[in-house]
């Protein structure tokens, strides 16, 4: 008899064991970035090392965003050695104005901005970040040696890859976007211009370029042979970048914005994102009214009106008071003092959050600050087997960036010069308007809603989430934290979710994507929104913790993957 028992308490330690067999899980833009991270993963590969080797086979697979001519963001958590606790990190090499750089630089004799100067050609383009980015990351937590983890990403560079059909899409709409806009020749077309779905598509100079780094490293690209190439191209074409400028690039490592919601830790991006400081402003607020808002929607109820009617409004009015801070406080740390703890503190959120009604809107003009970027970035979210996370997001800012082409290096440079405050007051390219906080200047990074997140749970990583958007970045992250963790969605529910997006301006009109129901619109347009579909509205990459197992999702507004690996 006892021995049946010491089977079976055998038995039961053998099944529990088998249940806590640690996972990995990515959820990744494109398949090659997918089937590129669980390769590295099953390699022994750390979540950096995953992110390093990924985002070089995004600069090759994914074009319009992934990126060596762009920059963005990383936060980590992770630790740098076994004799160091596992901690939070936030990598920024985010891009940064060229030395000739000025204030005024987009503007007319009359004091207007020049159309599409700051978007389109060689003066639009600020100093890129993404490989020097990569190097310091795996500097400091990479496993897995640098020139191995480019391997991928020259093999699909030199053999090709196949199109996916959103790819030419993007492109064509891109063709004729630029049409007519550059008083110089772009060299686009040339390289990106005859894209076809299924066809293999090879990049011959860009995989020399990527052999280049694979053995010497960032150092190639800010002082050797690429560097020559792009200050050659720039000099030849009157751009704005030059030796000086990438000699003397470098990233910077920042504190991350950390705040508590709802028994999580918010591990987020900080200035010069303005993602990290919105995305606790919006999360709190909700948090504040969270009994409030449950009033009205019962409400609501009783008087035929859908909850979704009030749950948009309810978000278009936590998104003013955050869209109106974001215009007056948010920029470069280096160069202005940002107020961030004041903006992210419980006194000054609970003051926002009784401004908010819930039966009416906000008059937009009298909300302002409350103190006394491109749709096609991308981004990845990974956790691998030991429990290290990292939330990526990089871009060129609009697709395929500023269509200048390094020829002799065969990547696009970014159009991120458009994320300054040409004009205070005046919007950019997404409608967002800015101030003199992130008005130009020299060796200044742009501000930026790019929101590479991670929740923590007992210091342990729970979700990993990011997406790219422009300004509407910040309004599907935090949204998709909510439908995960306060609507218990599955990964896959809460990414692919109907979403709203609000940003102050223009006035009162919601966004929305991929529907709302008749009803729901007639309601919101009776309150005296306007309603306008917007084709994109992000493309999330969300791995999270159900029941102690991981979920991976991958929103289907893109092409991406995601996988949990066993």
């Amino acid at each position: 008899m006892v021995n049946k028992f010491v089977i079976l308490f055998i038995c039961l330690l053998i099944t529990n064991v088998s249940f806590a067999k640690p996972q990995a899980a990515i959820a990744m833009p494109d398949k090659y970035s997918a089937d590129v991270a669980v390769k590295i993963l099953q390699q022994g590969g750390n979540a950096i090392d995953v992110a390093v080797g990924s985002a070089f086979v995004l600069a090759v697979t994914y074009p319009e965003a992934g990126n060596l001519g762009g920059g963005g963001f990383m936060t980590i958590f992770a630790k740098p050695s076994n004799k160091e606790p596992r901690r939070s990190y936030f990598l920024d090499y985010r891009e940064k104005a060229p030395l000739l750089a000025s204030k005024n630089m987009y503007l007319d004799s009359k004091k207007n901005v020049i159309p599409y100067k700051s978007l389109i050609g060689y003066k639009a383009s600020g100093v890129p970040g993404t490989v020097a980015g990569m190097w310091d990351a795996h500097q400091k937590f990479g496993s897995l040696p640098w020139q191995d983890l480019l391997q991928p990403a020259i093999k699909l560079a030199k053999n090709g890859f196949k199109v996916d059909e959103k790819l030419p899409a993007t492109a064509n709409w891109y063709k004729k976007w630029i049409l007519n806009k550059s008083k110089q020749p772009l060299n686009f077309n040339k390289y990106f211009g005859s894209l076809k779905k299924d066809q293999l598509f090879k990049q011959p100079i860009l995989a020399k370029t990527l052999n280049r780094l694979a053995s010497f490293g960032a150092s190639d690209f800010y002082t050797g042979q690429t560097a020559k190439y792009i200050v050659e191209q720039m000099q030849q074409h009157g751009g704005l970048i030059t030796k000086k400028d990438l000699t003397e690039y470098k990233v910077k490592w920042r504190k991350p914005i950390v705040a508590n919601w709802l028994g999580y830790q918010v591990i987020s991006a900080p200035p010069p994102s303005s993602g990290g400081v919105a995305i606790v402003q919006l999360l709190k607020m909700k948090e504040i009214l969270d009994a409030k808002f449950e009033i009205a929607k019962l409400k609501a109820t009783k008087k035929g009106i859908d909850e979704q009617v009030v749950e948009a409004h309810f978000y278009a009015e936590l998104s003013k008071r955050v869209y109106a801070d974001r215009a007056k406080y948010l920029g470069d740390a280096d160069f202005i003092n940002v107020p961030v703890a004041e903006l992210i503190a419980e006194q000054y959120l609970n003051k926002r959050a009784k401004q908010i009604s819930f039966d009416k809107i906000s008059d937009t003009e009298k909300v302002s600050a409350g103190l006394a970027e491109s749709f096609e970035t991308t981004h990845f979210s990974i956790v691998d087997f030991a429990g290290n996370a990292v939330a990526n997001t990089y871009t060129l800012n609009m697709p395929f960036g500023s269509g200048v082409v390094i020829e002799k290096a065969g990547f696009l440079m970014n159009n991120e010069m458009d994320d300054f405050s040409t004009k205070p007051n005046v919007a950019n390219i997404y409608g967002v308007i800015g101030g003199k906080a992130n008005e130009i200047a020299p060796a200044k990074r742009m501000l930026s809603s790019m929101s590479p997140t991670i929740l923590l749970k007992n210091n342990q990583v729970d979700t990993v989430v990011g997406t790219p958007g422009g300004s509407s970045i910040i309004t599907s992250v935090f949204q998709t934290l909510v439908n995960v963790k306060q609507k218990n969605m599955t990964a896959e529910q809460a990414v692919d979710a109907t979403r709203v997006h609000h940003q102050l301006l223009p006035k009162d009109i919601i966004m929305y994507n991929p529907s709302l129901k008749k009803e729901v619109k007639k309601q919101l347009e009776k309150m005296g929104y306007q309603l306008r579909f917007n084709n994109y509205l992000g493309d999330v990459q969300l791995v999270t913790k159900k029941n102690g197992r991981w979920q991976g999702a991958a929103d289907k507004r893109g092409r991406g993957v995601a996988r949990v690996i066993n």
